[in-house]
């Protein structure tokens, strides 16, 4: 039995505690890299065991043979997207910048005659329009600065994953030893019944993932949106963010169908719109809600504290983490009352 602390233990313990959430803090970063490394590697371990399972004859591919070959097959479609999707766009971004100081003066003319632009001072703003035009060159520079420490972090959190995928027993188990014996397995049951939980999240969304990136591409290709095939796929991959995810993706699908008619845009508005029914009301329902086992309320609060701490990356890994936290609440935090007998009326009286 621990002796209860003395005033010096007390703050010495405060003073202890002060110190490691400054240190938290200084390296915030590399901390939420590190987490969201480790929370992948979980997410992703069903993929991996599932591409152990794979034979050839008498071969099958052990973990780290799975490793590589769902990054070389991942490194290779995004390469496929990038030559073949998005190639014809950054042709014609190329091409829109290079004009834009000889034709920006033509846009601003015909802005002149819409009603509710013709008060406004659009002199001084093509004004900034031209600037940005002459020095596109220093503002690519600034661009390419400040994604470079965004790649970076991307980089070391792909390299981590992948180290938390093949030596992850071992962190288990040392993460685990830090506990007293007789609380290891009831932790460990926590722990592996979330892990199944976050992996069975991994497969729902996968699957609305893919329904609405195959839909989507199908119905742009119909309205003759540019760019359909590259629009589809963004869809579907921003949709691993719940919710946010789709709207961000739907709004830049607008703004190009916009460039060429509005009937396009009326188009892929219905689309989203019966789509959004759809998923709430059918797929969501058959697909996530037996897998994860949370109130939307919940995912919307989880999106929410996510996205407010790491930006995209936190809304990525915000369901996840909210199954994490939900199953250890559940074990240590929630008393199910009906097991609990309520006393007799008149009991001890007799």
């Amino acid at each position: 039995m621990s002796r209860p602390l003395g005033p010096r233990g007390i703050v010495l313990f405060a003073f202890g505690v002060a110190l490691g959430l400054y240190f938290a803090w200084l390296l915030h970063e590399v901390l939420v890299v590190i987490y969201v490394s480790a929370l992948f590697a979980v997410v992703l371990m069903p993929l991996v065991r599932a591409v152990m399972k794979l034979h050839i004859g008498r071969w099958h591919p052990g973990r780290g043979m799975a490793v590589l070959l769902i990054l070389v097959l991942t490194i290779g479609s995004l390469t496929v997207f990038m030559l073949f999707a998005l190639a014809p766009a950054f042709l014609d971004l190329r091409d829109f910048i290079r004009q834009l100081p000889q034709r920006g003066p033509e846009v601003f003319s015909r802005l002149h005659h819409l009603p509710l632009i013709r008060d406004m001072d659009l002199a001084a703003l093509q004004e900034k329009v031209e600037g940005i035009a002459g020095n596109f060159a220093s503002y690519m520079l600034k661009f390419a600065s400040d994604w470079a420490g965004a790649l970076a972090r991307v980089v070391a959190g792909i390299v981590l994953t992948v180290y938390f995928i093949l030596e992850g027993d071992e962190a288990y188990e040392w993460f685990l030893s830090l506990f007293p014996l007789e609380r290891r397995v009831r932790l460990n049951q926590t722990l592996v019944q979330a892990g199944t939980r976050m992996g069975r999240w991994l497969l729902g969304q996968g699957t609305l993932m893919l329904i609405l990136g195959a839909l989507s591409t199908v119905v742009f290709v119909l309205l003759r949106v540019r760019y359909a095939y590259a629009l589809g796929v963004i869809m579907g991959l921003f949709n691993i963010v719940p919710v946010a995810g789709a709207l961000v993706s739907v709004t830049v699908v607008v703004l190009i169908a916009a460039l060429d008619s509005w009937g396009r845009v009326a188009g892929v508005l219905i689309f989203y719109f019966i789509y959004v029914q759809i998923e709430n009301t059918w797929l969501i329902p058959r697909i996530m809600r037996t897998r994860v086992d949370l109130a939307g309320v919940t995912i919307l609060i989880a999106l929410l504290i996510g996205s407010g701490l790491a930006g995209v990356i936190g809304a990525m890994v915000a369901v996840p983490t909210a199954v994490l936290v939900a199953a250890i609440l559940n074990e240590y935090a929630v008393h199910d009352d009906n097991l609990v007998e309520p006393p007799t009326l008149g009991a001890g009286t007799q």
